[in-house]
């Protein structure tokens, strides 16, 4: 498959790029280069990959396509399931690890713009 012209759209909160022939999106921008600071629903799937060490943290999934992405989404919750889904229930060395990956993602997404309303907007 040619990619010619591409224009940016959001897909599931995503920045994802997409060949203006087509309807679907084709490829992922990247973690650094995705909307919010990179505080989505697929950048948290890359968070959490490096959490349990599926990923090297220099892994930014830039130029993967959405079935990469979606096998990379069944391995992580195949790990939170060992821990109910719970960061209370991981052992101490991968609480710590989320805490060092996901605490710097949170400050570096505000200072982007980001404010979390989005994900809890419904909650009212």
């Amino acid at each position: 498959m040619t990619i010619q012209a591409f224009s940016w759209s959001r897909v599931c909160d995503q920045c994802i790029q997409v060949d203006e022939n087509m309807s679907r999106p084709d490829r992922y921008v990247g973690i650094d280069s995705d909307i919010n600071g990179g505080m989505t629903s697929i950048g948290k799937i890359i968070r959490d990959a490096w959490v349990f060490e599926l990923l090297d943290e220099t892994e930014t999934c830039e130029g993967w396509n959405l079935a990469g992405i979606d096998a990379l989404l069944q391995k992580v919750n195949a790990e939170w399931d060992k821990y109910g889904c719970m960061v209370s229930q991981l052992p101490e060395s991968l609480a710590k690890r989320h805490h060092e990956i996901h605490a710097p993602a949170i400050q570096k997404a505000k200072a982007a713009g980001w404010s979390g309303e989005h994900e809890t907007g419904d909650e009212d």
